[in-house]
């Protein structure tokens, strides 16, 4: 028989604190062929990760430690390997893409730069050369006019693009292991379609194995050949994709499985007042050149769009990475210039200065993508969530106000004791109902969600969808809800627009979008959600 490629046996990891010790990974084993994807599923703080870094040695050592196991790569024990026989097998033989490009990619170097750095180190590829294979590699992964992108920087590219380029980081060297942690969660529908039949085909070409860690069910079954099932540091089920699917043997098993949001959004009722209200709304960027820095074209990052949303009702937004949805956001709650109308609880805000602004703040939220990064980890829960309210509420004494937080943390259904905690001893559910919870204790009208499950496993994601719409129904929010997840857009929107290049390429009631879209590239979209497999080669010619 073919030996394993990797073989991972009996492996725990502890992690201490002073003369504390916790076990985050508890006798972990399993075998991956050459050749072979093994998927590795849970909920946040299962150990997915862990398991993951402790491959190539990326934990935090001496804090971190192994009290028993092995994991052999090609023979050899890398948990006993040296450094310098490490730094041999990382970037070259084994390769990790990680969950979050921006803290992964260097934010000084330009993207050339840092493909180019591991070409330099692994390869000794240099100059023309270089150049070659690194537009040859942001080609393969999908990046659009790649010269233009030679030159750019991390925070110039849409969160899409970043992971792209990640994973053309990872794939420079033609690895025989490749470690993906969660490489798709920032991407849109099409653009995971593209990625995974380029994995797909780079396995079937080089003959590359995959660890795959993902919260999303629907990409392991199309995509994984093998599935090791963990929670709470243990693999609890472990087998082939399609007999663990059609018939789980554990019951955390099939608890994943049954945690798909689900459910309908309120009922829209036209005769509710109008909350926003947009029209021919533009964000151009200029594009400068020249030694005087003349403006030569414009970035159309929104283009001419129209909308209104009522008490009661979400908004769904959808498309593609850089397709303007976040701008589009931002310009309604006035956080970025625009041209065109933008009208607030009947008030004409769009030339509105800061300072004006400043008094309708309170009823017109955001909540982040990134919970994590939106949450200052030098404040406890509660002098976060109550940071609006001494701003906007100032009357409040001390006792009511922290009554309010208390209030806000229940009604997201935490234990108000928490509030003196700080946003890292909480799980990335918890953290994402702690940045509703700021946004809720001000009584918004409005709320703006970019992205707010697209970060959460499964099971968080559908309880986040029925808090929202929990939250709604009591509250009468107005949601723009922006996703590229549209599973849960069709769990909570009531409306719908789906944007490409700045524009609105189509919108109408969210039950037609979903069920009989007019345009390809809506098409494209729902076929890539909801079908990935049928999909593919329609998705990539986009």
């Amino acid at each position: 028989m073919t030996e394993p490629l990797l073989s991972v046996h009996d492996l725990s990891v502890a992690f201490h604190q002073g003369e504390a010790r916790s076990l985050a990974v508890d006798r972990v084993s399993f075998d991956i062929m050459p050749g072979e994807v093994m998927a590795l599923v849970g909920e946040s703080g299962s150990g997915k990760s862990v398991t993951a870094n402790s491959i190539l040695k990326l934990l935090p050592y001496p804090a971190a430690s192994h009290p028993s196991g092995e994991i052999l790569f090609a023979g050899q024990d890398l948990l006993k390997a040296s450094e310098p026989a490490l730094r041999r097998v990382r970037g070259n033989d084994i390769t990790m893409i990680f969950q979050e490009p921006m803290t992964s990619l260097n934010p000084l170097h330009t993207i050339e730069k840092q493909i180019g750095e591991i070409l330099d180190l692994h390869q000794a590829m240099t100059g023309d050369a270089a150049r070659r294979r690194i537009l040859e590699l942001l080609n393969q992964v999908g990046i659009r006019e790649p010269e233009k992108r030679l030159q750019a920087y991390p925070h110039q590219l849409s969160g899409g693009q970043r992971q792209r380029v990640m994973i053309a980081m990872a794939l420079a060297n033609r690895p025989r292991l490749l470690i993906a942690d969660e490489p798709t969660t920032a991407l849109d529908v099409t653009v995971q379609a593209q990625i995974l039949e380029l994995l797909r085909r780079l396995k079937g070409e080089h003959g590359m194995s995959m660890l795959f860690i993902t919260h999303d069910l629907g990409i392991v079954r199309k995509f994984a050949d093998r599935v090791c099932v963990m929670t709470k540091g243990k693999i609890v089920e472990t087998g082939p994709v399609e007999e663990v699917f059609v018939n789980p043997q554990h019951e955390y098993t099939r608890h994943l499985l049954a945690s798909e949001p689900r459910g309908e959004p309120p009922a829209a009722d036209p005769s509710r007042p109008v909350v926003m209200e947009g029209r021919d709304i533009r964000v151009w960027f200029p594009i400068k050149a020249g030694l005087l820095r003349k403006v030569v074209d414009h970035v159309k990052a929104v283009d001419g769009v129209s909308l209104s949303l009522r008490a009661g009702e979400t908004l769904g937004v959808v498309g593609e990475s850089g397709s303007g949805k976040t701008t589009l956001g931002l310009a309604l709650a006035r956080l970025i210039s625009s041209e065109g109308r933008i009208a607030f609880v009947g008030h004409d805000i769009d030339r509105f200065t800061f300072k004006q602004m400043r008094p309708l703040r309170d009823r017109l939220q955001v909540v982040f993508q990134d919970p994590f990064g939106s949450l200052s980890p030098r404040m406890s829960v509660g002098e976060i969530v109550a940071e609006g309210l001494k701003v906007h509420e100032r009357s409040l004494s001390p006792e009511e106000r922290d009554q309010r937080v208390c209030w806000a943390l229940t009604e997201v259904g935490l234990d108000p004791d928490t509030r003196w905690r700080y946003p890292h001893e909480f799980s990335g559910g918890q953290r994402q109902r702690i940045a509703i919870a700021r946004a809720m204790v001000l009584k918004p009208r409005f709320v703006m969600l970019d992205e707010p499950t697209s970060a959460l496993d499964m099971t968080v994601q559908a309880q986040v969808v029925d808090l929202l719409r929990d939250l709604q129904k009591k509250h009468d929010l107005a949601y723009l809800f922006i996703s590229h997840d549209l599973k849960v857009v069709k769990a909570l929107a009531n409306h719908v627009i789906v944007m490409r290049g700045g524009k609105v390429v189509e919108e109408g009631p969210a039950a037609r979008i979903f069920d009989a879209p007019l345009e390809a590239y809506t098409k494209a979209l729902m076929a890539a959600a909801f079908n990935i497999e049928a999909v593919e080669t329609a998705a990539i010619s986009q």
